[in-house]
Parts: structure tokens; C-alpha cells; sequence
């Protein structure tokens, strides 16, 4: 994306824009000036609004489908819009209206739930990013024998999320040997965070020798040969999302679906706007993607205080309620971290 030159307006300019995106996101009709007068008691006659709006336009910020038809946001004015909000910082209030402590220690669970409301709040399409795997530590291992020479691992991880590896070994495996096996891991690896060195130094402990040293080493990947590594992506309920869209936009809501496809990318663009400082939004023309060229994106980043594990982010059309957006995934993000800080706090 080329930058954007950047410009300064006057508060009045700035009044009218706002209160130009904030009309059309609400009706979906280009804003005249008389309207404009007479709905945001504005102080100054409808010839000088006018004249704002032709000024706004010459900027590239507004734009009108007719000669004789009122203004709209271009991509570049909804950008410089959501920038004014982001710029205003934390508000006072604007908690997100869910409750995550009833879902104890399970992240997943969270993630999943936290999308849910989030589309069902908004009526946009609303994407979480896990924390990655190797964010997380061992809680729990299975060593089961499935066959006489074959093996099954299951991890389940101090986020809630479980990983199984199956291994099959030349010979019959003697199942007093899986349980000791079982035994030992759970005591050397819980609350060992995956893929570290400190797991690979109790997984290499010289005092083990003989059948038990080269069953843990048929077994080793499964604690640092990490086969899902790349975040997953929790998505809001997308069939219930249509069900409420006006009809003239159902193609532009079907296009933002159909962005789903492109899963890598949406989780690259989030991994590139992480920002523990404040929200972003992404729109448009901000994305390299063509796919992503008709909606915007809008997230924060949730994590502990020292490290960002993941986005909570609203993926709709360009023109979408940003006010309302970023106030959302900002107070999603604050409780999503409160939780994942309890989870991590032993990490």
C-alpha cells in the first residue's frame, strides 16, 4: 500500500465528515447539506456546509454519484474517520458485555465464545487468533497402546487445547513401559511450556537408559516437533450473520464471507497490525489482497503484559459502524486479556 499525504482540517471539516460517515452508515443515502443543517444542528448556513463538503471532496475524502445527490465517505475518508476515533484513546467505559470467568481455564472455549458475541453484538463477521501452541505449557499427558506396536500421545495444554501423535514402534510395546512412560512425562513436563529448551533438557535426562531412554525418544516429537503451528482463527457465527442483513447488502456481506478463504492472509494481516498500544483498523485499499479491497478490518490485540498472543477483530464492509467496532473489540481485548493473564500467570 502507498502512503496516503497527510492533511490537516479545520474542526469545523472534521465535524462534517463525521457527522457525513456516521449518516451514511446509518442510512445508506448520500448526506446533503440542508439535511446536515437541519439533523446535526450545525451553527452555520446550508451554502457554507456546502462549500465544506466540496473542500472535503477535493481532498478525496467524500464523493457524490451524482451531480445533483448528496456526499459519501470514500475509502479514504471512512480511513481518516476511523483515525480521529482511534486517536481519542481508551474510553472511560465500554467493557465487552460477556462474562469469561464461568469458562474457568479454557482459552479455546473463551476464543469460541468471544466471537459468538461479538458478531451477535455488531452483526459483523467477528475472527479471534489463538494464541500459537508453542505459547503454551503442558498440562496433562496420555501415553496409550492402541496395538501391540502402536502408540498414541495426547497433550493437552494449559490453554484447554489437545494435540495427539500416533507412533508405531518396531517391536510390541510393553504397557507397563506406556505407563511408566505416562507417569514420567506428567512428572518432568506439566507446567512446561511446549518447544522450549527446558522441555528438551527433561526429555534428555542422562539418568534414563535401556527400553525407557529409547521409548522417550520414539515419543519426543510430540513435545517439540510442533505439527500445528500456525495460529488458528476462531470465526462468529456467519450463517445467523446473514440472516439479518438488509437485502441491497447481501452481495457486499457475501463477499466478506468468501474472504474467509483466504485464512493465511487474514491471519498474516493480523500478525502485521498487532499493536498492544491500541485498536487498528485496516480498510479497503490497506490490504495487498485483492480479496480484502471491498471490506474493512478493525481489531486489538489481547495478551499478558509482556506479550501479545492474539487479535480480536470484526471483519465487515467498508462501510460499517467503526465508532462501535473499535469500542467493541477494545473492551473484547481487555477481557480476553484479564483471562488468558490467570491461564499464563504460571507460565
Amino acid at each position: 500500500m502507498v502512503p496516503e499525504p497527510t492533511f490537516e482540517l479545520t474542526v469545523r471539516q472534521r465535524e462534517i465528515l463525521s457527522h457525513v460517515v456516521r449518516e451514511y452508515v446509518a442510512t445508506g443515502q448520500p448526506v446533503g447539506s440542508k439535511h446536515l443543517v437541519e439533523q446535526a444542528s450545525l451553527s452555520v448556513s446550508p451554502s457554507t456546509v456546502r462549500n465544506e463538503l466540496a473542500e472535503l471532496e477535493a481532498r478525496g475524502l467524500l464523493m457524490h454519484p451524482h451531480t445533483s445527490a448528496g456526499r459519501l465517505p470514500t475509502e479514504r475518508g471512512y480511513r481518516f474517520y476511523a483515525d480521529e476515533l482511534l486517536a481519542r484513546g481508551e474510553p472511560r467505559t465500554g467493557t465487552f458485555p460477556f462474562d469469561l470467568s464461568a469458562l474457568r481455564r479454557e482459552v479455546d472455549a473463551a476464543l469460541q465464545a468471544t466471537t459468538e458475541m461479538l458478531s451477535s453484538v455488531t452483526r459483523l463477521l467477528a475472527l479471534v487468533s489463538a494464541p500459537s501452541l508453542e505459547t503454551t505449557t503442558v498440562r496433562h499427558v496420555e501415553v496409550l497402546v492402541l496395538q501391540p506396536r502402536t502408540v498414541m500421545v495426547v497433550v493437552i495444554t494449559s490453554t484447554g487445547r489437545v494435540t495427539k501423535r500416533i507412533f508405531t514402534f518396531d517391536a510390541v510395546v510393553d504397557p507397563g513401559l506406556a505407563n511408566w512412560a505416562r507417569e514420567y512425562l506428567n512428572e518432568r513436563l506439566v507446567g512446561v511450556r511446549l518447544g522450549s529448551a527446558r522441555l528438551r533438557r527433561q526429555l534428555d535426562d542422562p539418568s534414563v537408559t535401556g527400553g525407557e531412554r529409547s521409548f522417550l525418544d520414539v515419543v519426543r516429537p510430540a513435545f517439540v516437533q510442533l505439527i500445528d503451528t500456525e495460529q488458528r482463527l476462531f470465526v462468529g457465527d456467519t450463517a445467523g450473520l446473514l440472516d439479518e442483513v438488509p437485502d441491497r447488502e447481501l452481495v457486499l456481506y457475501r463477499h466478506v464471507l468468501a474472504t474467509l478463504e483466504k485464512r493465511a492472509e487474514l491471519l498474516e494481516i493480523l500478525g502485521q497490525a498487532l499493536d498492544p498500544r491500541r485498536p487498528f483498523v485496516r480498510v479497503g485499499g490497506d490490504f495487498d489482497h485483492p480479496a480484502f479491497h471491498d471490506v474493512a478490518l478493525v481489531g486489538a490485540s489481547y495478551g499478558l503484559t509482556n506479550r501479545v498472543l492474539g487479535a480480536v477483530s470484526l471483519l465487515g464492509p467498508v462501510r460499517m459502524d467503526y465508532d462501535k467496532a473499535i469500542r467493541t473489540v477494545r473492551g473484547a481485548a481487555h477481557e480476553l486479556s484479564r483471562f488468558v493473564e490467570e491461564v499464563y500467570e504460571d507460565n
